[in-house]
């Protein structure tokens, strides 16, 4: 009987690159598991400690054909719940130019590209010239292996390809300079947003030592619009996870989520990471999947959980296309849309062209714009709804235009009028656990390849 082998290995997703996996490596035997991951692409950056970083974003994927490998050569593989998560998330490319292509063909479409780019980066392929051709870039390189064959390369990141091969450097780039040659730059081009960020992925990683982290007080019942923003994300997540009608797409750079409705006629964005004052998500609404926006509205990142439990329950249930498109805004919806406000007492003022609603405490408000309202074909915000010291210094905003339902924006008032959410005390920040975290890296040495260029 063969003896176990003394190895583990703890796979978990990477604590700054949003795709990226790491490999932790224990035991008295771990240098065979290392030895197996190295020849799978993965990068040393610490004492027994590897990173997966992939151009096309599929390092789960990946990591999971290693830890397979590895448990069927007897070392044992430890995979963390977040991980496995993203190992189970069978995500499309939104917009993927190649839209014949299945799931399979374009995980090999950008496998190949993925071994393009390696070759690049280890000097393996010499990149002669670059250009753009108005669409993305192209480049002749000869490898530097492979009997010293020339290529012609077309596209970027995860899109490129050999496009045609030569038997020489002359006769490559004599039908570069043909076909580029006013455009023809010398040596490669400069990093895409997406190999400069796997190229800090790759950085050396540190070890912080464990700190206990100090006691966290209580959490406080506070109006809902005083409330902790949450876990957006998860809350995201969790709509889509419980709405088979809901459909989650993601973008070139993992930057943005988006979720669509079955009838294409409702869409979510999400953005992942935005200053402050800037929308973070965006609802809008169709009569069609090619018509113009019905109605629009954005909510800051601070937005209170149970505010964005509201929308989302709304978006889930209730009418989202009650809209009279080209109608004015009339007395009756405004009313509608504030009844609860109304009814709870809150403080009603007119100035001009602005109706107000502000809370008894004056740190929360509702406020319309009577001018925007005339306006309702350019989808302008018509309605603000803020919490914070005052309305020009909001701790978050929520806006919408001039036909987002009465029914919507009457949920959202009865959750600022009546509802309740949960906001922890503020404490000085705790010491991280013992954990991954990236060093300060000097300038990769990768070889330059090409500028960034994405639609979705």
């Amino acid at each position: 009987m063969t003896p176990p082998i003394d190895a583990h290995v703890r796979l978990d997703t990477h604590p700054t690159h949003p795709s990226a996996v790491t490999a932790v490596l224990t035991g008295t035997q771990a240098h065979i598991a290392h030895l197996s991951l190295a020849a799978a692409a993965w990068a040393v950056v610490a004492d027994n400690v590897l990173v997966l970083v992939r151009i096309d974003h599929e390092e789960p994927y990946w990591a999971k054909d290693a830890a397979e490998h590895l448990s069927s050569g007897g070392i044992t593989v430890e995979i963390t719940p977040r991980l496995q998560e993203a190992m189970d998330d069978e995500w499309t490319w939104a917009s993927y130019p190649m839209s014949w292509c299945t799931r399979s063909e374009i995980r090999e479409v950008s496998n190949q590209a993925q071994k393009i780019h390696d070759d690049i980066r280890h000097g393996q392929l010499l990149i002669h010239t670059h250009s753009d051709d108005g669409h993305t870039t192209v480049a002749v390189g000869t490898y530097l292996h492979r009997n010293g064959k020339s290529v012609y390369l077309h596209g970027e990141d995860h899109l490129r390809q050999v496009a045609d091969t030569f038997d020489s450097i002359a006769a490559a780039l004599l039908t570069f300079e043909r076909v580029h040659g006013a455009e023809m730059r010398p040596g490669p081009a400069p990093l895409t947003d997406t190999e400069r960020a796997a190229a800090e992925a790759r950085a050396p990683l540190a070890l912080t030592a464990a700190k206990a982290e100090p006691v966290r007080p209580e959490p406080e019942t506070v109006p809902a619009y005083l409330a902790d923003p949450g876990d957006h994300d998860a809350l995201l997540d969790a709509f889509i996870n419980s709405h088979s009608e809901w459909e989650r797409w993601r973008t070139w750079s993992d930057e943005t989520t988006h979720a669509i409705h079955e009838s294409q006629t409702l869409r979510i964005e999400r953005v992942h990471e935005t200053p402050t004052h800037e929308a973070a998500w965006t609802v809008a609404a169709y009569e069609t999947p090619v018509s113009d926006r019905m109605w629009v509205l954005t909510a800051t990142d601070a937005t209170p959980a149970p505010m964005l439990e509201e929308l989302l329950n709304h978006l889930a249930e209730g009418d989202v296309w009650d809209a009279a498109i080209g109608a004015p805004v009339d007395e009756k919806m405004v009313t509608a849309a504030t009844q609860p406000l109304s009814d709870a007492g809150w403080k009603h003022t007119v100035d001009g062209r602005w109706i107000r609603w502000t809370s008894p405490a004056g740190d929360a408000g509702v406020q319309f714009d009577a001018f925007t309202a005339q306006h309702p074909s350019q989808n302008l915000a018509t309605w603000t709804v803020w919490a914070g010291p005052d309305p020009d210094r909001p701790t978050w905003t929520l806006t919408a235009s001039p036909h987002t339902p009465s029914s919507l924006l009457a949920d959202l008032s009865g959750t600022l009028a009546h509802e309740t959410g949960l906001r922890r005390p503020q404490t000085a920040a705790p010491e991280r656990r013992t954990s991954l975290v990236t060093s300060p890296p000097a300038t990769p040495a990768v070889a330059a390849t090409p500028a960034a260029s994405r639609t979705h």
